[in-house]
């Protein structure tokens, strides 16, 4: 048997379904079954299963999610569980992306714009140079794993690797770094750029945020450094190192000597079709498009929209598939589909669109018809592409169950909770008015085994003698008792205005609360999240962000309103999804706001009765009672914290040491004696930023503004600890 190059480590051990679910699809697994479907209802603990099945597959691995978010989560998670292994996050690396379009009907052109996160850049280099370089690596990707990104042979071919002893010359380094990509700075260094001083080189690689130190004695490389680029700790001596370009897209001198006459010579072809048709605006137009970028490509090798000639500077037939992150995966790998009814649908319409846009491109002269090959995979291309493969979901879609070899139910939870209570109750306060009696809304609403199964909370609502005012005013007093126990609370609206509006409401009326929808930026999503469950503010308000995958066993409250408005939103799908939020805490409720029934309402309703009463069974035979989830709170942006960020806590760090010490010595030399401890306290902070302040106008005089931005910010934090 091979070497177990994944080794899982956790406090638990597979529990409920789990050990079951474990065994049957490592056993599919080994009896080649090429899918399988993990269904699992939510809080059931599928990550754990998924990563003892890597464990014991042991193989490379690609988990692919349907939103940057939860994809840092999942590789938070598999983190946790496998320390030791290389266990990377690759999503699109921008922040703000406006593809470049063309619409005819109002002879509208919109270049393209587009704001590049460098931190999520770095991480996706990260990705790449760990699969060609070890067998322990999961990659938690987004959907943006089927885009174009180079080829994996020439990325790999132009790594550089450098010894300590070797001859080596210093200008000539310098130009081979140009070569790959890197950036010559005189200033502060950031990944992908070096920089020259004196007989060094300092340069930092494109998937770290260290520097390598790089000097020269006599035409060798005598020394090389590994060094904090902040503090210029050394920390560490390399004997060999290897540096990765700083692009993925890599073509050597011949291939793009090719590529020029390649795209001169389907220009040439362009404009006999244009002349041909008549169309003299678009051929004028293509003309002097292609000619500025090929003037731009040869004088600075970039212009905007470069990517649209990646077919040719890559040697590719036309209507061949580009390279991917998937072609980085050189042997057989697993692939793992989260939330498979929301992901496969994604991975599946990507190329349609993408094609729709790119052709009015084509038609109208913006672009030669070899940028349609600038692409996504087509479905077909990514399922050739892919290993075994396991579909995961609580709710997987017809599609997942006709292409699988198995489906595995996992609907036990190893901490006994079951499925939360759901309640109906109405949108508008005249249907309420309506309704008084409770036994005549039932016999409207909800089919007799649904009635005997859930409650409907129409009487409960009734009976207060307040009269009942509506959804959003029914939540906030439920908001209110839930938080007074300790509890957080999710509130689910159909439209980013509407959780907008609800949290400025919610806001006015005292209730700490935040709104989370897909204009906020990726990272400051993910710290939300993190804030959330630390209880910095109590509610979330989304629209379907909150649905798959999150994991907040602080929630023991979901409001869904306009639960009956039919759609995408409401669906039976997202409701299953939505409900089973509040399945990780033992005092779990969903209220559904409807003022009628609906199928999706309905088949929800019956299939978190089926669950319930299964998992209701399974705990009375066993004897368990229900416990509410302890996690830890973590998120991956604690890996995506700046070098400046870092130096300013580990500065922190010795300032409260400094402070300590400080305070015994005072206590015991007995000179402030008199000072309150307060005051006491106050003193010696005020000592200490005096110590900074005065360092901080010296290191500027020196221009050494890297420390002086870390002292300023120090100073900050320690002001504002004076009481």
């Amino acid at each position: 048997m091979k070497d177990k190059v994944f080794k899982l480590k956790s406090e638990f051990k597979p529990d409920g379904d789990q050990p079951t679910a474990i065994l049957q699809l490592v056993k599919g697994l080994e009896k080649g079954m090429k899918k399988q479907t993990l269904l699992g209802a939510t809080g059931t603990g599928k990550t754990f299963t998924i990563a003892n099945v890597i464990a014991e597959h042991n193989k490379p691995t690609l988990v692919i999610a349907h939103n940057k978010t939860l994809a840092a989560q999942l590789a938070q998670e598999f983190r946790e569980f496998f320390p030791d292994a290389a266990v990377h996050y690759f999503v699109s690396y921008y922040d703000f992306y406006q593809p470049e379009a063309y619409m005819p009907v109002t002879d509208t052109y919109i270049e393209k714009d587009a704001q590049i996160n460098k931190e999520i850049d770095r991480l996706r280099h990260a990705s790449t140079q760990a699969l060609l370089t070890r067998k322990d690596v999961i990659i938690v990707a987004s959907v943006s794993c089927i885009y174009g990104l180079g080829d994996p042979d020439e990325y790999e071919k132009v790594n550089m690797k450098l010894e300590k002893g070797m001859k080596a010359d210093r200008l000539d380094l310098m130009k081979k770094l140009i070569d790959v990509h890197f950036e010559r700075t005189n200033a502060d260094i950031s990944p992908g750029q070096f920089r020259s001083i004196g007989p060094k080189i300092e340069v930092m690689p494109i998937s770290e945020t260290f520097v390598y130190q790089i000097e020269f004695v006599n035409g060798k490389i005598d020394k090389i450094l590994k060094v904090d680029p902040v503090s210029s700790v050394i920390l560490g001596v390399e004997n060999a190192i290897f540096l990765f370009p700083a692009k993925h897209f890599i073509t050597d001198k011949i291939q793009k000597e090719k590529a020029f006459k390649a795209i001169k010579a389907e220009l040439a072809n362009q404009l006999k079709f244009f002349e041909k048709e008549g169309k003299v605006l678009e051929a004028e137009r293509i003309r002097r498009r292609t000619n500025y970028d090929l003037a731009m490509i040869k004088e600075v090798g970039y212009c905007n929209g470069i990517e649209n000639y990646s077919r040719l500077f890559s040697g590719k037939k036309a209507g061949e598939p580009p390279e991917t992150l998937l072609s980085y995966f050189k042997n057989n790998f697993l692939t793992i589909i989260d939330e498979s009814h929301v992901t496969l649908p994604q991975l599946g319409g990507m190329y349609s669109a993408d094609r729709s846009r790119k052709q009015t491109l084509v038609d109208f002269g913006f672009r030669l018809p070899s940028a349609k090959d600038n692409r996504p995979l087509k479905y077909e291309e990514f399922e050739e592409r892919v290993g075994q493969t396991i579909y995961v979901s609580a709710t997987p879609s017809d599609r997942e169950k006709e292409m699988s070899d198995q489906i595995v139910e996992q609907i036990i939870r190893p901490t006994g909770l079951i499925d939360p209570e759901v309640i109906v109750r109405p949108v508008s306060a005249e249907v309420a008015e309506k309704n008084i009696s409770p036994q005549n809304r039932l016999s409207l609403s909800a089919p007799s085994e649904l009635r005997r199964a859930h409650t409907y909370d129409f009487a409960e609502t009734y009976s207060s003698p307040q009269p009942y005012s509506g959804q959003v005013q029914d939540f906030i007093a439920e908001t209110e008792k839930t938080i007074k126990k300790g509890f957080r609370v999710i509130a689910t609206t159909l439209t980013k205005r509407m959780a907008e509006d609800l949290t400025l409401y919610l806001k006015d009326k005292g209730i700490k609360a935040e709104y989370l929808h897909s204009e906020i930026k990726t990272i400051e999503r993910i710290q939300i999240l993190t804030q959330f469950r630390k209880g910095e503010f109590d509610v979330v308000v989304g629209v379907n962000l909150l649905r798959e995958g999150l994991d907040l066993p602080e929630v023991a409250l979901i409001g869904i309103l306009d639960a009956d408005k039919e759609g995408f939103l409401r669906s039976e799908t997202s409701l299953i999804q939505t409900i089973g939020r509040a399945a990780r805490n033992a005092e779990g409720r969903v209220i559904l706001y409807a003022d009628k029934m609906t199928g999706s309402m309905e088949r929800a309703i019956g299939e978190t009765t089926r669950r319930r009463n299964i998992q209701l069974a399974y705990n009375k035979k066993h004897g368990i009672t229900p416990k509410t989830i302890l996690k830890k709170i973590n998120d991956i942006t604690e890996q995506l914290e700046s070098a400046h960020v870092k130096a300013v806590n580990a500065e922190l760090d010795f300032d409260i040491a400094l402070f300590k010490k400080t305070m015994a010595k005072e206590k015991k030399s007995g000179k402030i004696s008199k000072l309150s401890d307060t005051e006491r306290e106050n003193a010696v902070y005020e000592k200490i930023i005096s110590i900074k302040e005065k360092e901080m106008k010296r290191v500027v005089k020196e221009l050494d503004f890297e420390t002086a931005a870390i002292l300023r910010d120090e100073i900050m934090v320690l002001k504002e600890k004076i009481k």
